[in-house]
């Protein structure tokens, strides 16, 4: 099989673009041919705001790059991981016209909401789910806090709308969970074309011990994850549990204050995937306190590898991810006193805690494993048909 994976790159590299190619790696491994179509944002200063919002609604550029290659070689399906804001949704149009399948990964919920998060002002926001012209995010400057930009953001949902772009022109969507499929129902995308396939950890990084004696967070430091939540917790806490942090962002201020504040807050930045795997394995659990409705939460499955339980918020496709009771916790969102409360709990009950690891091992072992995935991906390949060219 032949795919052209196409996505836009963003300037800070994150769980997207692990995903994405763990999944393209996936594929070549067992002898699918995968060419990539790669634009970066890294070009944005260099274009110009203006012609950036018209390649957002609409890329030339793109049409006929994408159109060109699948002219110059037989391909079996596109397969399109981000086309924003660069390569737009052009690139259905020039698939259609050479009566190649279109696949499309919903990583985040651009097609709905014009930040792609649900998520304003410190809490989620659906003001523009479900309307035609998602002009509320226009009014609040939702994307790059600029009500410029999320015009055209704006501009590119509503005409692609029109258009009937996204009922017509995807023959099928994936979600990453069914949480996430259900809020892109709702925003009107067609419920028959969605099937769910989550992430998956590639490769297995093992089993650790869970002797370290600490709690882990990974992932950006910004609100929408709910540092400011997690933090404020660890203040509430009776006993000093240590709290190890990995990750950059806007909040790392924070961070340091709260590390002179509370010594057994450990701040260690960015650090290599492997080392983030191993601290993860001696981990006594993972925090995902996230405020926003998370499409999938890999960083969770990364610690189920690793059998290591999850304490998360109960809220978007994170709630899905954890089974409370058996993989981990849930406590209510931005509630600092129920997360202190989880966390005192699994200090308190070791043999439960020992348990909740076996079963996150298992967990992954079922559901996110790359021949898991691989098998769920090629069905959904399957699925797909070549169609009359349309020109």
């Amino acid at each position: 099989m032949r795919i052209l994976s196409i996505h836009n790159k963003y300037q800070i590299r994150g769980g997207e673009d692990e995903s994405r190619e763990s999944e393209e790696r996936l594929l070549q491994d067992r002898g699918h041919q995968v060419e990539v179509y790669e634009e970066s944002n890294d070009t944005l200063a260099m274009i110009g705001a203006a012609r950036v919002a018209l390649k957002t609604v609409w890329s030339s550029e793109s049409y006929q790059i994408v159109r060109q290659r699948l002219k110059a070689t037989k391909h079996d399906l596109i397969h399109v991981q981000n086309f924003f804001p660069l390569i737009s949704p052009s690139v259905y149009y020039a698939a259609r016209a050479e009566g190649v399948p279109i696949v499309q990964t919903l990583r985040n919920y651009r097609l709905l909401c014009p930040n792609a998060l649900f998520f304003r002002d410190g809490k989620v926001c659906e003001d523009c789910l479900g309307k035609f012209v998602p002009y509320p995010g226009v009014l609040h400057g939702c994307y790059r806090e600029s009500r410029a930009a999320s015009g055209g953001v704006t501009a590119m949902i509503t005409a692609h709308r029109a258009m009937n772009t996204w009922n017509e022109m995807v023959d099928v969507y994936i979600a990453l969970t069914e949480f996430a499929r259900q809020k892109f129902i709702q925003g009107g995308l067609p419920s028959e074309k969605i099937i769910v396939k989550p992430n998956f950890v590639n490769p297995d990084p093992g089993v650790g011990a869970g002797q370290g004696g600490y709690a882990l967070y990974v992932g950006r430091l910004s609100v929408e994850k709910g540092l400011d939540t997690l933090l404020e917790a660890w203040e509430q806490l009776d006993y000093p549990m240590p709290l190890k942090i990995v990750g950059d962002g806007p909040l790392a201020n924070q961070v340091v204050e709260a590390a002179k504040r509370m010594p057994q807050v450990e701040w260690l930045g960015r650090r290599p995937m492997s080392e983030v795997h191993a601290l993860m394995g001696e981990a006594m659990f993972l925090i995902f306190p996230s405020k926003w409705y998370e499409t999938f939460g890999r960083v969770a499955v990364e610690a189920f590898a690793k059998g290591t339980p999850v304490i998360a918020a109960n809220i978007g496709a994170i709630a899905e991810v954890v089974n409370a009771g058996r993989t981990g916790l849930h406590y209510q969102p931005g509630n600092t006193a129920d997360l202190a409360a989880r966390v005192k709990w699994a200090l308190a009950n070791p043999a439960e805690m020992a348990q909740m690891r076996l079963a996150a091992r298992a967990e992954f072992e079922a559901k996110y494993t790359a021949e898991k995935n691989y098998q769920q991906l090629i069905e959904i390949y399957k699925q797909t048909q070549p169609v009359p060219a349309l020109w």
